[in-house]
């Protein structure tokens, strides 16, 4: 039964990553042998927010901005995203369906930081790109992080 449903949530998460994923099939530059992501030119500013350099290239291990992460996804998506203000932050999203999950699920505005296994705001947390394919992981300060590569 654990298994089943454990296989279910996996399968919904998937299929919600591949739905909301709007961006153009180009959006990351992947060189697996170096891991590295580079984002893409911004093409327009959302509202009057300074949107961070996303002509940098990020490494596996690297902080990466905020507003280049799909909060729900918990993915580095490589151009910025839907801002999504909540009780005085901005969180991300990269569709509508985020924005409407951010705005009404607080589970989705929080992560677990892998090294203190403790919940974290995720417009608080040093996010980091943890993998090629874009997966971030939300700690709660870059010391965490630091102690987590340790391990």
């Amino acid at each position: 039964m654990k298994n089943s449903i454990h296989l279910m949530s996996t399968l919904l998460i998937g299929v919600a990553f591949i739905s909301c994923n709007n961006a153009p099939k180009n959006q990351e530059k992947v060189d697996k042998s170096t891991t590295q992501i580079e984002a893409q030119p911004q093409v327009e500013k959302t509202n009057t927010e300074e949107i961070s350099n996303p002509t940098k290239v990020y490494q596996v291990g690297e902080q990466v901005p905020n507003d280049l992460v799909c909060m729900v996804n918990n993915a580095f998506m490589g151009r910025p995203q839907i801002a999504v203000p909540v009780n005085g932050k901005t969180y991300y999203g990269c569709c509508e369906m985020c924005v409407g999950t951010l705005t009404n699920d607080k589970t989705a505005r929080t992560g677990i930081d892998p090294f203190s296994k403790t919940p974290v705001d995720k417009t608080e947390a040093y996010i980091v790109l943890m993998k090629a394919e874009g997966e971030v992981a939300y700690f709660e300060s870059k010391e965490n992080f630091l102690n987590y590569k340790k391990k």
